[in-house]
């Protein structure tokens, strides 16, 4: 009913007008290592009976369920991108969608656990309704016979559709209806009690002394796990975390990467100006070749890697030989500061200025004074102090606000004289030039300076205050999912925000980084100086507002343009857009990548038919591809 483009919500999980059902393929770079396991796993499916459909090549959108790296040789059948149909006379192939990892088959493919145990009564030689064979026709070649049972495509839909959120997690409405539900179970269970203790006296005397008796709490369970890629492979004992409270998907981007079997590390670095962030790792303290991603607006480091192992930059990255780090900026609802008792006015006053000359920095030299203390200490280097030039090399890979805060970085840097320990820049649909933005965007850049002197004192930082509130929120992601009509009018709404933008808006919010306990948000401030990027059409500093103020901050009279200095950039940079994106459209990289070349820096410019969420959010190989080729051409010392 709502105007517009019927396709907006078209490739979109869940809320397809016309559904498509995809199997995944092989990234090309782990072609090479797939094991003969997974080989025979791919010709019994390409010779079974299901039909593929090869009008494709890749499609436009594919579900994969993350698996091991413990398996990285056999991460996925070289199954084509297709859709997948069940050739039987029924439609059972859908629960094909997304499955990754032929040990993922087997599990689900297998006999259920009610099913083993009623056929271990019967002869032990008959199959279960569900069971999975390999047998081989007259030429030879393997072929299947199986039937799947219904009650199994259920299990299987809940893990393919929510791979990326907590399947025990629920929304408001489901909520609404269990509470009802165990209302009604828990009164007749009162009333039961009640009757069975007034005729029973004596058990109720017994109950009374079991209440009363002391218990000693029971110990707390530990796990004997160890992690990929440590250097000392010795098992360690982890403490399994406790179930989410309110069934809420709180994990942390911790969570995700050592319950896939990665290292992970947690390093706190403090700003110049006292805001503490969190910078990520999954260490490889032995490699000269590091990755760095940075996130864009109302987003985090969990960003990378909520795809899971086949579908995240940073385990791509990783399985490649590379120490990846993941930064955070400031803004979160935790509000980490030295100071502990700092307000809201002051922990909320900064702008995108101290993104790009405050947080970048913070982190990138500690990962410089990490990097030359463990390669030092590693022999990699004889001695860190002789040398002139760093022993390693850093991509750094941004999105959005990521990208514009890099840029910043690096030419102010250069500009006062300082290394910036870089050696490539790899942006996707960086931000800085708006000139071209949404009209609603346009809108807000008028309405936010209008409003400031009113909002600022009153709404310091754009972002979720209470616990219950973001718990509201998280819930309410997960009834968008559960409810395609509900979350299809969202996914609508959003999109008109955002001038058409396809990105699947609500299933980002579904992601854990948006949880009751901490959220990603931004200060005014820093709303007021996006609004300054889409009135002026340049990338500035922030304005203060008179030439007293800006005299005080950069010397001059106007705010520092930092487009017109990217001739200080000494390093390549490679800027993407995306087609379909309508927050930042290619028009606005395109400016980036021309400023570039006209200041003389090398720079190159690729385009993929992409909306704004796609770089991070997406299953898209083709960002992956792009960013292992990046890595390719940083060459590392080891190698020269």
């Amino acid at each position: 009913m709502l105007p517009g483009n019927k396709t907006v919500l078209e490739g979109i999980q869940g809320w397809e007008l016309r559904p498509t059902y995809r199997a995944p393929r092989m990234p090309p770079w782990m072609e090479e290592g797939v094991s003969s396991f997974n080989e025979l796993i791919h010709e019994h499916v390409t010779h079974s009976e299901f039909e593929f459909d090869s009008d494709d090549e890749y499609g436009e959108e594919y579900e994969s369920a993350p698996s091991s790296p413990s398996s990285q040789v056999s991460q996925l059948s070289s199954i084509s991108q297709q859709e997948i149909r069940l050739s039987r006379g029924s439609s059972l192939g859908c629960f094909f969608q997304g499955i990754t990892n032929p040990f993922i088959c087997m599990f689900f493919w297998g006999p259920s656990s009610d099913q083993t145990s009623a056929s271990k009564e019967i002869d032990g030689k008959q199959r279960s309704e569900s069971s999975f064979s390999l047998e081989d026709d007259s030429s030879g070649n393997p072929t299947s016979m199986f039937t799947i049972d219904s009650r199994q495509l259920a299990t299987m839909k809940e893990f393919v559709m929510h791979r990326t959120t907590d399947s025990r997690r629920r929304g408001i409405i489901e909520d609404l209806l269990f509470l009802g539900e165990l209302s009604i179970e828990k009164a007749f269970d009162v009333i039961y009690e009640v009757l069975y203790h007034i005729v029973s006296p004596l058990e109720a005397l017994q109950l009374l002394v079991k209440k009363f008796r002391f218990k000693e709490p029971a110990p707390s369970l530990e796990i004997k796990t160890s992690m990929l890629g440590k250097l000392d492979p010795s098992p360690t004992w982890l403490k399994p975390r406790s179930d989410q409270p309110l069934n809420t998907d709180a994990r942390t981007c911790e969570d995700i990467i050592t319950d896939l079997g990665y290292p992970y590390e947690a390093i706190r670095v403090t700003t110049e100006d006292g805001y503490i962030l969190l910078l990520e790792r999954i260490p490889r303290p032995d490699a000269q070749k590091v990755l760095y991603l940075q996130h864009g607006m109302f987003d985090s480091s969990l960003g990378w890697v909520a795809n899971g192992v086949v579908g995240s930059q940073a385990f791509a990255a990783y399985d490649q030989g590379c120490d990846v780090f993941l930064g955070n900026f400031r803004g979160l609802a935790s509000k980490e500061h030295v100071d502990k008792g700092i307000s809201n006015e002051r922990y909320w006053h900064y702008t995108a200025d101290e993104h790009g000359t405050r947080d970048i920095p913070a982190m990138i030299d500690k990962i410089h004074e990490m990097k030359m203390s463990e390669l030092a200490s590693l022999e990699v280097i004889p001695d860190k102090k002789s040398l002139k030039t760093e022993p390693y090399e850093v991509c750094a890979v941004a999105h959005s606000l990521g990208g514009a805060a890099l840029l910043m970085y690096v030419v102010t840097r250069r500009l006062a004289g300082r290394p910036h320990h870089l050696s490539r820049l790899t942006l996707f649909s960086p931000a800085g030039f708006h000139e071209d933005a949404p009209a609603f965007c346009h809108f807000l850049s008028n309405f936010l300076p209008t409003m400031g002197p009113i909002l600022r004192p009153l709404v310091p930082g754009v972002y979720i205050p209470t616990r219950f509130l973001r718990m509201l929120v998280n819930k309410l992601a997960r009834d968008f999912q559960n409810y395609p009509g509900l979350g299809g009018l969202a996914q609508r709404i959003f999109s008109y925000c955002v001038g058409g933008d396809s990105s699947n808006w609500v299933g980002a919010f579904g992601i854990s980084h948006y949880n009751m306990y901490d959220m990603p948000g931004v200060s005014y401030l820093f709303s007021e100086h996006v609004a300054q990027w889409i009135r002026s059409g340049n990338f500035l500093m922030f304005d203060f507002g008179s030439e007293f103020n800006n005299m005080e901050v950069y010397g001059t009279p106007f705010p520092f343009d930092v487009g017109k200095h990217y001739d200080a950039i000494d390093i390549p940079v490679d800027v993407v857009a995306g087609t379909k994106d309508r927050l930042i459209p290619p028009s606005m990289v395109r400016r980036h990548y021309k400023t570039l070349k006209d200041a003389g820096v090398e720079a190159s410019y690729e385009e993929f038919e992409y909306a704004h969420l796609d770089f991070t959010f997406a299953h898209r190989e083709e960002s992956l591809l792009y960013v292992m080729s990046r890595l390719m051409l940083v060459t590392s010392k080891k190698d020269k």
